[in-house]
């Protein structure tokens, strides 16, 4: 440096630097009479454009969204994965991007009624696991290193619909935006969703599944949620109170609902080899007395409702209702 100017090379040292978070503050020693100039070092990496209460109300919305995406994984891929927010951050989006492992799968998401993506992220091992379950095999001898094929990525964007599905449920309750699969990717290059200075709020989620731990992460640029930024931003005690003839009429419409009811004997569980194995005259010996007045359970769907009694309405079957099932603990 000559004459309080910095050459090319000096400068581009100086932002090396930065980017490694190594920008050191430097005392000035004041001229004699003279104050000391007051210095702070900003970090433009961090920048802080979401505000507390939009950070926590998101975060919050996060942790609903695990449980839910949770339970709708056991019910319809048998996939028991735990879901759990570990860690928020704000960063502009490159640096947000760039700390997404390699090799992890990227899903971009469109928002509507607004136009906007954010991105969801989940890393290979824990992607080829869940496959390798949903496919009928056995998750603890799944390759967890492979490349996706052309049928993975199908059966792949399948399983990230039933996430999305947990995820704009959870997305729209909180600020009436509905978001849905946009892209499914392997190829780091080719994700496209925001400029590399947009501010991003990135939310780190641990996946489990048959001991294997991995994470996944959603990227939330701000000019994605700037329509609704104000819903984020609301305290719980401002949420307009729910509208009584909304109620009235969602409870009309789901009472119209036609539900399988059915009344169980009993039952047992067999193994595939010996459903196989059944022949003609075999006794399948279930898990219930040989008693006429035993108690059968009367289901809704494959919700257990109410314990009853078997017996005969005219040239009917019935049950008599005894009592309501008692929750598992």
């Amino acid at each position: 440096m000559s004459g309080g100017f910095m050459d090319s090379g000096e400068i581009e040292k100086l932002f090396q630097r930065a980017s490694e978070g190594e920008m050191p503050v430097e005392q000035e020693t004041p001229a004699a009479g003279r104050r000391s100039r007051w210095l702070r070092t900003v970090d433009f990496t961090r920048p802080t454009k979401f505000s507390t209460d939009q950070e926590r109300r998101i975060r919050r919305a996060l942790d609903t969204f695990a449980e839910r995406a949770a339970t709708r994984l056991v019910a319809e891929h048998r996939t028991s994965i735990e879901l759990e927010v570990i860690d928020v951050g704000q960063f502009t989006w490159a640096n947000a991007f760039s700390q997404v492992p390699d090799g992890s799968v990227f899903v971009t998401l469109g928002t509507a009624p607004h136009d906007g993506h954010l991105l969801l992220t989940a890393e290979l091992p824990i992607v080829l696991v869940t496959l390798e379950g949903m496919l009928g095999g056995r998750p603890e001898t799944a390759s967890r290193d492979r490349a996706l094929t052309d049928i993975d990525l199908m059966v792949v964007r399948r399983l990230f619909a039933t996430i999305v599905e947990a995820l704009s449920s959870v997305w729209f309750d909180t600020a009436e935006m509905t978001l849905d699969i946009a892209d499914v990717d392997t190829q780091r290059e080719t994700v496209m969703v925001a400029a590399g200075a947009e501010p991003t709020l990135a939310l780190t989620l641990e996946a489990r599944l048959d001991g294997l731990a991995s994470t996944m992460s959603l990227l939330v640029p701000y000019a994605t949620i700037a329509p609704v930024a104000s819903a984020f931003s609301r305290h719980e005690e401002e949420a307009p109170a729910a509208d009584p003839r909304t109620r009235a009429a969602v409870t009309h419409g789901l009472s119209l609902v036609d539900v399988s009811l059915r009344a169980e004997v009993a039952s047992t569980t067999l193994t595939l080899e010996q459903v196989l194995a059944l022949a003609p005259g075999d006794v399948v010996r279930l898990d219930a007395d040989a008693d006429a007045d035993a108690e059968v359970t009367l289901f809704a769907d494959r919700t257990p409702l109410h314990r009853a009694r078997g017996g005969r309405s005219g040239t009917r079957r019935a049950v008599q209702i005894i009592a309501p099932v008692e929750p598992a603990p």
